[in-house]
């Protein structure tokens, strides 16, 4: 199996590590506008030799995993590229406009929209991981307008490399997406900032802050060049679901200004049902 993938960073070197080790015979071809981070990649090892968009036409698959504000474009030429049984998937975050941009395509049914939730706060070559991807879930979208036989190679790329599916429109996606990923990063992104603005000595930061203070903010060292396209793509969603966060910040805010501690218990408690949510969903 010849792949070609389109962006070789987290998400795509972790595709490219975890293809080699499921599909031993494959061969990688990597194609990225850095030559430092394509020889990055042949350094690492996970690509085989760099590459152009003109060797999509006999790739096998082509996965591609760039920043959302240049996929649309990057989608429409790997499509152009593609041979008629070439399989292209890409990996972003938002998915209405990109299904939307290549609806009347004429190699629609090449086309696999996909996205794998999963990801850490590094970015680059080096911050590939071989198993990301291993009992993740992974959200494909308008699978019935993708040819048969390509679904299957798609699927069967998926099932190896240990990931969960499901299946939704992209609207639908979008949504949801919106809430469980996107508010997050907004979220330990501001907390950064109002933490960085208040504590003004570094040092302070450091040395006091705990693991409940790391674990909240480490969404805030992710790429901005890849998040601020995405809320960008997403901003429908994306301000719904901050006029929510922001009204219960609110109300919040008002409970403890207004001494109604029994209250504030109250609304925690009833949050923590998040706790079943998250270890109890097979």
């Amino acid at each position: 199996m010849k792949v070609s993938i389109i962006g070789v960073g987290l998400i795509g070197g972790s595709f490219a590590l975890a293809i080699k080790e499921s599909f031993p015979e494959s061969t990688i071809i990597g194609i990225d506008k850095s030559e430092v981070h394509v020889k990055e990649a042949l350094k690492i090892g996970f690509i085989d030799e760099a590459g152009t968009m003109e060797d999509l036409a006999d790739s096998d698959a082509v996965i591609v995993a760039v920043p959302v504000d240049i996929s649309i474009k990057v989608l429409i030429e790997a499509l152009d590229k593609a041979g008629d049984n070439t399989l292209v998937i890409d990996a972003g975050s938002t998915k209405f406009k990109l299904c939307e941009a290549v609806k009347d395509h004429p190699k629609r049914r090449n086309y696999l929209s996909a996205h794998p939730i999963a990801g850490t706060e590094f970015s680059g070559p080096s911050a590939a991981i071989k198993d990301l991807y291993k009992d993740k879930t992974n959200i494909v979208c308008e699978v019935e307008k993708t040819a048969f036989k390509l679904q299957e190679r798609g699927m069967e790329i998926f099932r190896k490399i240990g990931m969960r599916i499901r299946y939704m429109d992209p609207d639908s996606h979008d949504r949801h997406i919106a809430y469980v990923s996107h508010l997050s990063h907004i979220s330990s992104f501001m907390l950064g900032k109002t933490v960085l603005e208040k504590e003004k000595n570094e040092r302070d930061i450091f040395d006091l802050a705990g693991s409940g203070f790391a674990s909240t903010v480490r969404l805030a060292k992710s790429s901005p060049a890849m998040w601020s396209p995405i809320f960008e793509q997403n901003k429908e969603n994306v301000l719904e679901t901050l006029n929510e966060y922001i009204q219960n910040l609110s109300t919040f805010r008002d409970l403890i200004a207004n001494d109604e501690f029994g209250e504030v218990y109250n609304e925690m408690e009833r949050t923590n049902h998040i706790k079943s949510i998250l270890n109890g969903i097979s």
